[in-house]
């Protein structure tokens, strides 16, 4: 009996060690994505020359299991003076609901850029790099008649001439609660 008890304990130490082997490689191979990560990519993502002139979208929201939970279309027109660019955004919901939201953006160079909305709290921070930008900002996202201030961890890939895929996670307590993928075309 102590001979089968030892063999257990064992046992079990070696499943511990290998599930603490397991979850070590795991959270080390969690390193996050930089924009740098695609500066040999083309074609090269430039927002002036990208968003300039009328452009449409369309998109769909996840929530966190994955699950589609909102389709919508854009109509966008953007235009630059100089490195300050305007970019109109009017969305349309399936369920009918209609959104407009007006960045002003502005080009610092080497590929980085800022922008503010009416509901973007602060100022968004964008780099480019390659084909791909990352914009980082806070928002007023509004959810059945509330409003919720929530992270966005926004992507761009410029895939071709006239295509961009934007996948962005939305983060509220440090969790992805939903992520947006839209495809904008010029």
């Amino acid at each position: 009996m102590r001979l089968l008890s030892t063999l257990m304990d064992k046992k079990l130490m070696g499943r511990k060690l290998f599930l603490s082997c397991l979850m070590i490689g795991w959270l080390s191979s969690c390193s996050s994505v930089e924009v740098t990560d695609y500066k040999d990519t083309t074609p090269t993502l430039v927002l002036e020359s990208f968003f300039n002139g009328p452009l449409k979208a369309s998109g769909v929201v996840h929530d966190f299991s994955g699950k589609v939970i909102r389709k919508f279309n854009v109509t966008m027109e953007a235009n630059w003076q100089g490195n300050e660019g305007v970019i109109n955004e009017w969305f349309v919901y399936d369920d009918g609901e209609t959104q407009t939201r007006v960045w002003k953006i502005k080009a610092l160079g080497n590929g980085q850029y800022t922008g503010t909305a009416g509901d973007i709290l602060g100022t968004a921070l964008g780099q480019s790099s390659g084909s791909a930008l990352r914009w980082k900002y806070d928002m007023l996202l509004p959810v059945d008649g509330d409003e919720y201030q929530v992270h966005f961890d926004d992507w761009m890939f410029l895939v071709n001439d006239n295509t961009i895929i934007n996948q962005s996670d939305i983060i509220k307590f440090g969790i992805t609660v939903a992520q947006v993928t839209l495809v904008i075309q010029k």
